[in-house]
């Protein structure tokens, strides 16, 4: 796990640098215009139609009598704006994964393999579809589990940590193909992805430790108002950016380190 120290301590000294500041700025643009407009036309919509569908199929007592169960009676009024927002999360989430994955990642690894690794050689083994669909299938299961685990919430310690899992799985899985895109060959990123499969796993938990947070607390603002909705959103989505951001950094110093030393092992007997 050294390797997996040193690329820590890398990436938390350029998470603040100017260029990876600016990095960030286009997909927070791209995830700020989206969701704004999302959320400005299409939440009281949303929240309006729950409320309809809970009131037509008696659900409303259902779910109140859930939760006296669990001992939280007193969120029975909340359970639309609840449900609301665990159907917007998981999406948002991966847009700006996606963004941050089709978008920062070629210039991360880019940025990292000049400055850090000049002389390793680009096999090219991974394309921007290639990217695009390792993005769009990964956060789509994400999107699926993380609904599957929403009854989590009412225990939170339990939910963060089955949330860090998760993205321990999507983040491994999305930013260890976009780490190696350029510089290693189908047949390095396998092997990387074999022999370090238990470092990417926790690079990705630990940053999912964090990425857990933002959503949590989303959960529990919407105990204080609907009003809060789109500013508490907006500041998650630049969590999100920012978090992502991180561990782009961390999963590529990481990646470029175990490919050069790979190399290095492999030339002799060559």
């Amino acid at each position: 796990m050294k390797g997996v120290g040193t690329a820590y301590r890398r990436a938390l000294r350029a998470q603040f640098s100017r260029r990876m500041l600016l990095l960030s700025g286009a997909p927070l643009a791209l995830s700020l215009l989206l969701w704004g407009a999302v959320l400005w036309t299409g939440l009281q919509p949303l929240l309006d139609w729950l409320q309809a569908t809970f009131t037509e199929y008696g659900w409303f007592q259902s779910s109140g009598s859930m939760l006296a169960t669990l001992g939280l009676g007193l969120f029975k009024a909340m359970v639309v704006p609840l449900l609301a927002i665990a159907l917007l999360l998981p999406l948002m989430i991966a847009s700006a994964l996606l963004f941050m994955g089709v978008i920062a990642m070629p210039a991360i690894e880019g940025h990292v393999g000049a400055t850090r690794y000049p002389k390793l050689e680009k096999k090219q083994g991974g394309s921007f579809l290639g990217s695009v669909a390792i993005n769009l299938g990964s956060t789509a299961v994400f999107a699926v589990l993380w609904l599957f685990t929403l009854p989590l919430y009412a225990v939170p310690p339990l939910a963060w940590l089955v949330q860090a899992c998760l993205w321990a799985w999507v983040t491994s899985r999305v930013m260890s193909y976009d780490a190696l895109a350029a510089h290693a060959s189908t047949e390095e990123r396998r092997e990387l992805l074999r022999r370090h499969r238990g470092a990417l796993m926790a690079i990705g938990f630990a940053s999912g430790l964090a990425g857990a947070l933002p959503g949590i607390a989303w959960m529990g603002g919407a105990l204080l108002s609907i009003v809060l909705f789109p500013f508490l959103a907006m500041l998650s989505l630049w969590l999100y950016i920012m978090i992502f951001l991180f561990a782009g950094l961390w999963f590529q110093y990481f990646c470029l380190g175990a490919l050069e030393e790979l190399r290095g092992a492999t030339a002799p007997a060559a």
